[in-house]
C-alpha cells in the first residue's frame, strides 16, 4: 500500500500530537499525519496516578479528538524504516508512506541499569508509556503487598505518594543522599522526604541497590552493605533513554547522550526532518551545555517551534535552551522549581545570591483552605539576573513557578520583578501586601545592597 502525505509524525504521545496539529494550523493547506504504534496514548505525566488517584489506566489517555478535529490524519501503525533519500516511511504493515517534511518524536524508553542483576525476574517493572504494560502492572499490584521502589526521581517519587493512599509497605530505594535532589534545592527535597515517611514510606537514602532477588519471582532486594527488603513487588525508576533506534537505523546523526541531533528550529542535519521530545537533544538555557533532561513541557514547547518552522523559518521562533520547570504534588503540599538549583549554579560558576519569603496562596488568613507558600529566589549577584526560583504551597504553586519560569526566560533582573504588577484576589492569590514572591525579591535585594 502506497500513501502521500506534506508532513509525516512519527509518534503520537505529546510531543508529536503538538507538532502536527501546530503544522496543520500554519500551514492548513498542508495534509498532516501522525503514525504511532499505540491504540491508546497515556498522558505520560499521569502515570503514576493511574495506581491511586485514578481508577486504571483508561482514565489517563490522551484523547485523539482533538487531533481529528485539527484535520490531521491518525494512523494506527509502526514506522519501521525511514528512507532519507527517497524521502518515505515503511509500516510493519507494509503501507510505504512518502513525505515532503518529516517530524520523529518517538519519545523515549525506560533505562534497565545493565550491571544489576534480577531485573528479568517476574514482578518486576518498568514505567513505560505503554498503556497495556502498565495494566500489568496494576494487575500484579491487586496481588501484592510489599512494593520496593527503586529510584527516588519524580516517577518513584509520586509513585510511592500514591500507594501509601492504599495501605501498600512501601520502602523507596535512592542512591543519592535527597530524593529529587536533581530537580530541587535541599529545601524542597528534605520536606518532601518528611511528608512521605509521615506517610508510612520506608526511605533509604544514599543506599545503593545490590541486586534484586527471587526464584523466578522477585522475593527481596538486597541494597550494599548487606540490608534485605522483601518484595512483592519492585518497580525500577531508574531514568529514560531516547527512544533514537529508528533514527540512527536512518543514518541521522545523534549526539554524545544518543539523542537526535538538531538545531535551534529543532531540524536535524537534513533540513526535511525535524526531531521534538524525549528523543530530541537538549541543551542548556543558561550554559548550553547538552543535556539529557526530559520533560513534557519541553517537548511540547519544542513540537509547536518544529510545527511552527517546517516550511518557512522565523528567527522570533526558535528554541532557546531546556530551562528545566518541574513540579510535582506529594501529600497534598506542591513543589515545583525553575531553572537553576543553587548546588548547579555554585557548580557552573555562577556568583549567586538567595532569599526566600513565606506567606500564603489567599487572604485574609481566616479563610478556609488557605495553604502556606514559601517562595525563593536565585540571582546572579553581579547582573542581578534571576537565575532560579522555587516554591511549595498549595495548587496554585503550580502555576506560581510558570510565573517564575518566564521572568528567567525573559532574563529579568530582580529590581525588574520588583516592580512587576501582579493582580490579586482573596480566594485566589496572596495578598498584596505580602505577595510571597515580591517579598522572596525583596529579601534578595536587600541582600544585594548590603
Amino acid at each position: 500500500m502506497q500513501k502521500q502525505v506534506d508532513i509525516l509524525v512519527i509518534g503520537g504521545s505529546a510531543a508529536g500530537i503538538v507538532a502536527a496539529t501546530t503544522a496543520r494550523a500554519f500551514y492548513p493547506d498542508k495534509e498532516v499525519m501522525i503514525v504511532r504504534k499505540e491504540q491508546d496514548a497515556v498522558v505520560p505525566c499521569g502515570i503514576p496516578y493511574i495506581y491511586g488517584t485514578l481508577k486504571g489506566v483508561d482514565q489517563d489517555i490522551i484523547p485523539t479528538g482533538h487531533i481529528t478535529e485539527a484535520g490531521v490524519e491518525l494512523m494506527i501503525d509502526e514506522v519501521k524504516s525511514i528512507d532519507k533519500e527517497s524521502k518515505t516511511a515503511t509500516t510493519s504493515s507494509g503501507t510505504v508512506i512518502s513525505w515532503d517534511k518529516l517530524v520523529i518524536a518517538t519519545g523515549s524508553v525506560p533505562k534497565v541499569p545493565e550491571w544489576l542483576p534480577g531485573t528479568g525476574l517476574e514482578n518486576v517493572f518498568t514505567i513505560p508509556k505503554d498503556s497495556h504494560y502498565l495494566e500489568q502492572v496494576q494487575h500484579a499490584l491487586e496481588k501484592s503487598k510489599k512494593v520496593v521502589i527503586i529510584g527516588g526521581g519524580f516517577i518513584g517519587v509520586e509513585i510511592a505518594d500514591e500507594l501509601s493512599k492504599k495501605g501498600f509497605d512501601i520502602t523507596l530505594v535512592e542512591l543519592l543522599p535527597h530524593l529529587l535532589q536533581m530537580a530541587f534545592d535541599e529545601e524542597l527535597s528534605v520536606r518532601a522526604e518528611e511528608i512521605l515517611a509521615d506517610e508510612g514510606v520506608k526511605l533509604r537514602l544514599g543506599c545503593k541497590v545490590e541486586r534484586i532477588e527471587g526464584d523466578g519471582a522477585v522475593s527481596a532486594v538486597r541494597l550494599e552493605g548487606g540490608e534485605v527488603l522483601e518484595a512483592d513487588l519492585v518497580v525500577l525508576s531508574t531514568g529514560y533513554l531516547p527512544n533514537t533506534t529508528l533514527a540512527a537505523d536512518a543514518g541521522i546523526k545523534l549526539n554524545e547522550l544518543d539523542a537526535i541531533r538538531v538545531d535551534e528550529y529543532m531540524r536535524t542535519e537534513d533540513k526535511d526532518i525535524f526531531a521534538v521530545g524525549d528523543c530530541a537533544e537538549k541543551f542548556s538555557f543558561f550554559t548550553r551545555i547538552v543535556k539529557g533532561l526530559m520533560l513534557a513541557s519541553t517537548a511540547c514547547s519544542e513540537a509547536r517551534i518544529a510545527g511552527m518552522n517546517l516550511y518557512k523559518l522565523s528567527r522570533l521562533r526558535t528554541f532557546g535552551g531546556t530551562m528545566s520547570i518541574f513540579s510535582t504534588a506529594i501529600g497534598g503540599t506542591t513543589f515545583a522549581a525553575a531553572g537553576v538549583t543553587e548546588q548547579v549554579a555554585i557548580e557552573r560558576g555562577f556568583d549567586i545570591v538567595s532569599a526566600f519569603a513565606q506567606g500564603i496562596d489567599k487572604h485574609p488568613k481566616s479563610l478556609p483552605n488557605v495553604h502556606s507558600q514559601w517562595v525563593k529566589l536565585i540571582v546572579n549577584r553581579e547582573s542581578g539576573l534571576v537565575l532560579g526560583g522555587s516554591v511549595m504551597g498549595g495548587a496554585s504553586a503550580g502555576e506560581l513557578i510558570n510565573v517564575i519560569g518566564v521572568i528567567i526566560e525573559n532574563k529579568m533582573t530582580i529590581h525588574e520583578v520588583l516592580t512587576l504588577q501582579f493582580g490579586t484576589h482573596p480566594l485566589l492569590t496572596g495578598p498584596p501586601t505580602g505577595y510571597p514572591l515580591l517579598k522572596a525579591a525583596e529579601n534578595v535585594a536587600r541582600k544585594l545592597r548590603a
